[in-house]
């Protein structure tokens, strides 16, 4: 049923990415495949690819709570700027994602950059807390609000039971998981049709507010950078929300193998994608303010449904659905996105064997798809998923930052490695400021909770001298790394 990857030991400049020290050969897309071997096949085109980024960038957020960017910058202008800085920001990281997504054509995303450019230890660290906490916890999360909303129009009038969420939210995470175990195209497709559905939502809510501005309905802009003066570290934490809720610019550099014409359909991709959610999140939050107040959107609870019901009315039933879809196509292009990272890290030699895997038939990564699932169950009904999040939400700015940075570097390590997309040296150097930046201001906002996170990710270190390092294992850990 299943088969290995097809692989080719070649060089990276750095090291020599063959049998030794317990690394597997890395598959370097422009090697041609061995014969009668099993590959992921080339089926991302510019399309899908759209999908993915726009796909997984919109999740609940935009519609539920664009106030925390409020509430710490204290006026509706200040927000407004924010979100387009933030958006213009998250476009500089993208770029620099797309540069090394065409001149590193392999699979992986984060820890494929991070081991080209520092070596196996900090890639190791970077898919252990991936595997381990992070993207269980996050896909928990973002599941549970898939959860609520499905269901919010059956309990209009009361409450809906935590239960009754959880057992539709395990259902969606399966739904998901089989989605992706079975087919590529289908998951694709699928991907290509909610993003379609998220753009609509973002189109519901922006057409009623341009027809409310040309009705004049202008009185929430009035002195629009008026309003409480936002504190020291009210601002900072403003452009930490924003970041967060563009954040998902990169997954397509998780899937890099899989895509048509990469030196192509991945800058012009980043590029279309970034560009669209930048205008549809300023251009959603302006029209938010054309019938919500400054005040009434910090008392709101889902910032959408009080739009809609006060200019749709019954159609205002809709948005919690819409609001599910949009939670589910963030679900999946997660999902199919980060399995790739565990498929290329097993590759590596970083995690057991069976992950590198590929279905005869089918073509998908079904080991690594599958590996998230218990592991998500359990975040969902026993751990306390948001407090996990905010123990390791530094770590994804500190590895972003640093697989930046590692641009720079290759830049002088290897000057003649091939570019076919360049970005000018200040956009990376801004950006990995800026991740380090927020780095820095999340241990000093939260010592405690980040404290832990920092913890929970040195595990790594120990955990790479033991299972990748160490030759003399006993027979029966081979086994259970299969070795």
């Amino acid at each position: 049923m299943f088969r290995k990857a097809a692989v080719t030991t070649v060089s990276n400049g750095s090291y020599s990415q063959g049998q030794a020290n317990g690394r597997l050969p890395s598959m370097d897309s422009e090697q041609p495949a061995q014969e009668g071997k099993v590959v992921l096949k080339k089926k991302v085109t510019l399309l899908r690819g759209i999908s993915i980024i726009i796909g997984t960038i919109i999740g609940a957020g935009i519609f539920i709570s664009p106030k925390g960017i409020l509430k710490n910058t204290g006026s509706v202008g200040m927000s407004l700027t924010v979100w387009t800085v933030c958006g213009i920001l998250s476009l500089f990281g993208a770029l620099c994602y797309a540069e090394l997504g065409t001149c590193i054509k392999k699979s992986g995303g984060h820890y494929t950059y991070i081991l080209e450019a520092f070596g196996p230890l900090p890639a190791f660290v970077r898919v252990w807390v991936e595997l381990l906490i992070i993207r269980p916890a996050a896909t928990a999360v973002i599941s549970l609000a898939f959860g609520r909303y499905i269901l919010e129009p059956f309990f209009m009038q009361c409450e809906i039971p935590e239960l009754a969420i959880k057992l539709v939210t395990a259902v969606g995470i399966t739904l998901v998981m089989v989605l992706n175990s079975t087919s590529v195209s289908w998951s694709a497709r699928i991907q290509i049709f909610l993003t379609f559905c998220k753009l609509v939502a973002i189109l519901i809510i922006i057409v009623p507010g341009v027809i409310q501005l040309i009705k004049g309905e202008t009185q929430h802009f009035k002195n629009a950078f008026a309003g409480n003066d936002a504190s020291v570290m009210g601002l900072p934490l403003a452009f930490y929300s924003g970041m967060y809720a563009y954040s998902g610019w990169f997954y397509l550099n998780f899937v890099t193998e899989e895509v048509e014409n990469p030196e192509k359909n991945i800058p012009l991709a980043i590029c279309i994608s970034m560009i669209i959610v930048t205008v549809g999140y300023v251009l959603t939050n302006v029209a938010y303010f054309t019938t919500i107040s400054a005040g009434e959107l910090l008392l709101s609870k889902a910032v959408a449904v009080t739009f809609a019901e006060r200019l749709m009315g019954n159609f205002s039933l809709a948005v919690p659905v819409f609001v599910a879809l949009s939670c589910f196509g963030s679900m999946n292009g997660g999902i199919f996105a980060v399995s790739r990272m565990f498929f290329v890290a097993s590759r590596e030699g970083h995690l057991p064997e069976i992950l590198s895997m590929i279905h005869v038939r089918k073509h998908t990564p079904l080991p690594a798809v599958i590996v998230l699932h218990p592991l998500t169950m359990i975040m969902l009904f026993n751990g306390d998923l948001y407090s996990l999040l905010n123990f390791l939400s530094f770590a994804r700015w500190l590895f972003i930052g640093l697989v930046v940075a590692g641009l720079i570097y290759l830049r002088y390590k290897r000057p003649d490695m091939p570019r076919p997309f360049k970005v000018p040296l200040f956009i990376p150097a801004l950006f990995s400021f800026t991740c380090l930046f927020m780095v820095a201001l999340s241990l000093y906002a939260d010592p405690v909770n980040t404290g832990i996170g920092f913890a929970i990710t040195l595990t790594g270190v120990p955990a790479y001298y033991l299972f990748i390092v160490w030759d003399k294992k006993p027979k029966w850990f081979r086994k259970l790394l299969g070795k």
